[in-house]
């Protein structure tokens, strides 16, 4: 009985793509098999709807968790904030606490809004720099949300996005009069980004990043990039939303010592509850009040109360200092197994969001994902070929899960030397990106 493969076929026929993030959709991790729903989650265990067991060696909600799931701390600060009312006519004072607590961080900020999503909060980070401009043009790198600000990099070409976001994803929806106002750039290569500030850089509002990802910065990258943006006049925005809170107490950006003019986090900050923040220097920030941004849950307590609660622990805690020893220890685990069967395996992404990577044509490698994540999930594992990791990851979990690693490795080697990797599949091979499931 899997009572979540049933449950997810039935959101497939009422709610359009099954569910409300495109990062959560079974099909990408097992087609057919995936449980899809859990009951109950707590520290790095996770229980499905039929109450199977199982560790998360994967993405840790998204990468929301990085304390772990239903951390007691911040759900305490949590249940207070709702037992004293979580919304209310006045505003709740947690949002100026953390403000302060986000200035102390980052002292080269001056400034803070709020939000509840990644997605929203650079949407509002875009609105401010433009506002603060009064001009319309953005070149960015990576991915940055679904909204029209950001999509409409696609209404030029379906291709500007395919190595940002997903490949050959349709703008549909998104107005066609933002045709020209979205230039992507390549992580580590400058001279794109010189390229589109030669061509639009005094019509550019803002330059938009990751300061890191999959690769680390090459020598002076972002500080060349900082330099642009103050010759060309755009704001430079660093997008922390998912990689804040990892590698360093606040924004990664301070391991590299280049300061951005606004700067978004989101997900780590909240552990699992919505929050978002955008901050940055008054002269920007203050353009705000010269537009409409507003909302109502963006006051409501709970965000900021898990926020304050979750970012105090990470201090008390140097929780980054572990997130990156155990994503360095799943690398080396990764690449001793590899090693053992012969499988050709490449590790990308900085130590706490770390990815293997097989090193096999498309296909191939794409149902040797599929046949880790069955085997794995066989085995008790939520596994993918991410691993974002959290406090609760311990060493010990870890050397559990490569005992499993090294004999699913094996079956997989054996598949590719065969041929018969799908004969190995009790399933569909999953979807890559993109994809209308319903």
């Amino acid at each position: 009985m899997n009572t979540g493969v049933e449950l997810w076929n039935r959101a497939k026929m009422i709610i359009p793509g099954g569910n409300q993030l495109l990062s959560k959709r079974s099909d990408q991790f097992l087609p057919d098999h995936w449980p899809s729903y859990y009951k109950k989650a707590k520290g790095v265990e996770v229980w499905d709807l039929d109450n199977n067991h199982y560790i998360d060696m994967s993405i840790m909600g998204i990468g929301a968790c990085t304390l772990g799931y239903a951390d007691e701390e911040v759900d305490k600060a949590v249940h207070r904030a709702i037992k004293n009312g979580s919304m209310c006519t006045l505003n709740c004072y947690e949002e100026v606490e953390l403000a302060e607590m986000l200035l102390e961080i980052e002292p080269w900020a001056d400034m803070v809004r709020y939000a509840r999503t990644g997605g929203e909060s650079a949407a509002i980070a875009i609105r401010i720099a433009r506002a603060a401009t009064k001009r319309d043009k953005v070149a960015f790198c990576g991915y940055h949300g679904w909204h029209d600000w950001y999509l409409s990099a696609n209404i030029t070409s379906n291709e500007n996005l395919n190595d940002h976001l997903l490949p050959g994803l349709s703008p549909l929806g998104v107005p066609q009069n933002l045709r020209g106002t979205m230039f992507p750039f390549n992580y580590n290569q400058i001279d794109e980004l010189e390229s589109i500030v030669e061509e639009h850089g005094y019509d550019l509002a803002a330059i938009i990043m990751e300061p890191v990802r999959n690769y680390h910065p090459d020598d002076s990258f972002l500080k060349r990039v900082r330099e642009i943006a103050n010759s060309s006049g755009a704001v430079l925005i660093f997008d922390e939303i998912t990689t804040g809170w990892r590698l360093t107490v606040g924004g990664a950006h301070n391991i590299y010592n280049v300061e951005p003019d606004m700067l978004i986090f989101g997900k780590a900050m909240g552990n699992g509850y919505p929050t978002g923040a955008i901050i940055g220097k008054r002269e920007i920030m203050e353009s705000a009040q010269d537009t409409f941004i507003s909302s109502t849950f963006w006051t409501e307590r709970i965000g900021p109360t898990a926020s304050i609660a979750t970012i105090n622990k990470i201090k008390e805690t140097n929780s980054p200092k572990h997130l990156i020893k155990i994503g360095e220890y799943i690398n080396k685990g990764w690449k001793v197994c590899a090693d053992n069967n012969e499988l050709d395996i490449e590790i990308v992404g900085v130590p706490p969001l770390t990815t293997c990577l097989f090193q096999y044509p498309e296909d191939t490698a794409l149902e040797l994902q599929t046949l880790f994540t069955q085997e794995m999930l066989e085995r008790g594992y939520l596994a993918w070929n991410h691993v974002y990791t959290c406090y609760k990851h311990t060493e010990e979990i870890v050397d559990q899960y490569m005992e499993h690693v090294d004999d699913v490795f094996g079956l997989m080697a054996d598949g590719v030397k065969q041929g018969n990797l799908k004969n190995l599949l009790k399933g569909p091979v999953a979807t890559k990106g993109f994809k209308r499931l319903n």
